[in-house]
């Protein structure tokens, strides 16, 4: 930890700081153990169920469960941030207006043109 150099345009993350790393208390330090050893007995017994060569039945794991869910349905879990706002802006909105100004002002150009008589209408059988 002492040849631990701070970067220039990032923080240290709060799991390295000395004060959060080396002071625990007995309580916080025995939390993690259970969690970490109640993790442990989740994982080995998911490995038992999917290794057990006489399984019959399917394995369901729940977070994976959740999460096909959640990707069958996106709309029931959008949350509308900042950030979605303006890429939706950007990329549903903004194009179609800019579409419709570039067409409209070449047609206005041309109609212009056709009216003043400087417009070149040629039969042309390609481009």
């Amino acid at each position: 930890m002492a040849d631990y150099r701070e970067a220039p345009l990032a923080s240290r993350p709060k799991t390295l700081d000395p004060a959060e790393y080396f002071n625990l208390s007995q309580d916080k330090r025995r939390s993690e153990t259970e969690r970490a050893t109640l993790r442990a007995q989740l994982k080995r017994q998911y490995q038992m169920q999917l290794n057990n060569p006489h399984r019959k039945e399917l394995i369901e794991d729940p977070a994976l469960t959740r999460w096909v869910y959640a990707r069958a349905n996106p709309y029931n879990h959008f949350r509308p941030t900042k950030k979605t706002t303006l890429l939706g802006g950007l990329f549903g909105v903004l194009p179609l207006f800019v579409l419709y100004f570039v067409l409209k002002t070449d047609r206005d150009r041309k109609e212009e043109q056709i009216k003043a008589g400087t417009y070149d209408r040629r039969f042309h059988l390609s481009s």
